[in-house]
């Protein structure tokens, strides 16, 4: 099959089931996974045949697309705050929001002259997206990692050595943990935190793939992760240490109201680039 058909197939086999620009990002993500060939080369190679194990493998990859299993789990990979981590059903996939959130731990960092080292702690870490982008932009870091699932441990452990950088990994359920073991600068969380009244807003694709003990809590109590973090964090924040959190958009009041309640004096709500209440930051000065 030459490249032209190959196309044509794949366009024609996920419309529908996506919009029309996304089939085409999945094809030439897949171009250039599967065959090697950038946009450009898609381009100026159209009557290319496509070899036998390629195009099964490109098929394969089509099927698992129109069961709606994202594109990231089968490529095995994604890009995060410009580096690139390894990705499978075990671990969320991060998302641009987060990036956001890494982006605001690292310029409030720089914007207070950013020479002090720095002991951070990311509390369920799923792919190590935040605790490896923050070490890798803020060097003079110590930079810890807890999770409670084993197998996204693993795939933290190899995300921080393909990106080169050293995490402190700790295997905990921070939801049995009376205290930390040691004092921090920052304290990061991307916790939990959709409710189950919230499952029919999901897109399938994310339902029935990335894994639920990473994004589902119970509606009678959505903030148990938030208000366990904060009153683990108001022990130990060492002086002038920051509490960082991405939240529930529907939750952003509720949570910032529950932080102040744990003596935290400085709580700001911001909202991400789709005007979503997304993250917070919290200190006890």
């Amino acid at each position: 099959m030459k490249i032209k058909d190959l196309r044509k197939d794949f366009i024609d086999s996920l419309s529908g089931l996506y919009e029309p620009e996304e089939v085409l990002s999945f094809f030439y993500i897949l171009s250039e996974k599967l065959l090697g060939l950038r946009r450009v080369d898609v381009a100026m190679t159209l009557d290319k045949v496509v070899g036998e194990d390629e195009l099964s493998n490109f098929i394969n990859a089509r099927n698992r697309l129109e069961d709606q299993e994202p594109i990231q789990y089968i490529v095995g990979d994604t890009d995060f705050y410009g580096l690139l981590f390894m990705v499978d059903q075990n671990v969320l996939i991060p998302r641009s929001e987060t990036e956001e959130l890494v982006d605001w731990i690292i310029k409030d960092y720089k914007n207070k002259g950013g020479s002090r080292k720095l002991k951070i702690l990311d509390i369920g870490t799923g792919s190590g997206c935040i605790a490896i982008s923050l070490a890798k932009n803020l060097p003079k870091a110590d930079v810890y990692a807890i999770d409670v699932s084993e197998e996204a441990l693993k795939i933290a452990k190899a995300n921080a050595v393909h990106n080169n950088v050293e995490i402190n990994f700790l295997r905990e359920d921070i939801l049995g943990l009376d205290e930390l073991e040691d004092v921090f600068d920052i304290i990061v969380s991307n916790p939990p935190y959709v409710r189950e009244l919230e499952k029919q807003e999901i897109k399938p694709n994310v339902l029935e793939n990335e894994p639920h003990v990473a994004l589902f809590v119970s509606d009678q109590d959505p903030l148990i992760f938030y208000r366990t973090i904060t009153a683990l964090a108001e022990k130990s924040l060492a002086a002038e240490g920051l509490l960082y959190f991405e939240i529930n958009q529907y939750l952003g009041i509720e949570t910032k109201n529950m932080i102040e309640k744990y003596g935290f004096r400085s709580v700001t709500l911001r909202k991400d680039l789709y005007n979503n209440d997304r993250m917070i930051r919290a200190d006890l000065i």
